[in-house]
């Protein structure tokens, strides 16, 4: 599937999307992979990410909540990331958008939360900018 996406969006590298994308789910061996991507299909492999145009305020909240050492260190150590249960995982996803949503004119009014187990396909719902 990623390198699915890949494919569309080079092919159209010449008059791009301009869409940021962002894909995660499971790799061969059962484990949690996500990749990010440009507008013209490059992708990279992180442990953790987010896109759009609230990524400046979530991401150093990411890297605090999932990284044991700070990124800042010289030289830098490969820190694992933190594991999470679904319900720890879930919640940290509903804090980083309320804190883009009170922040980021840019980011909608509600978020749409896809939770993919082994029991299927759940959706939870969480509103923005109440006020």
């Amino acid at each position: 599937m990623s390198q699915l996406l890949s494919n569309t969006l080079y092919f159209r590298r010449f008059f791009p999307y301009y869409t940021f994308n962002l894909c995660a789910g499971l790799d061969n061996q059962g484990k949690g992979c996500v990749y990010t991507y440009d507008a013209v299909g490059s992708f990279e492999r992180t442990p953790f990410s987010c896109q759009g145009s609230g990524k400046d305020l979530v991401q150093p909240v990411l890297d605090n909540q999932l990284r044991a050492v700070s990124p800042l260190l010289v030289p830098p150590r490969g820190a694992p990331v933190t594991p999470l249960s679904l319900t720890e995982a879930i919640d940290l996803v509903k804090d980083c958008f309320a804190s883009a949503g009170e922040r980021d004119i840019f980011t909608g009014d509600r978020v749409e939360i896809c939770i993919v187990t082994a029991e299927g396909i759940r959706r939870e719902f969480l509103d923005l900018k109440l006020d």
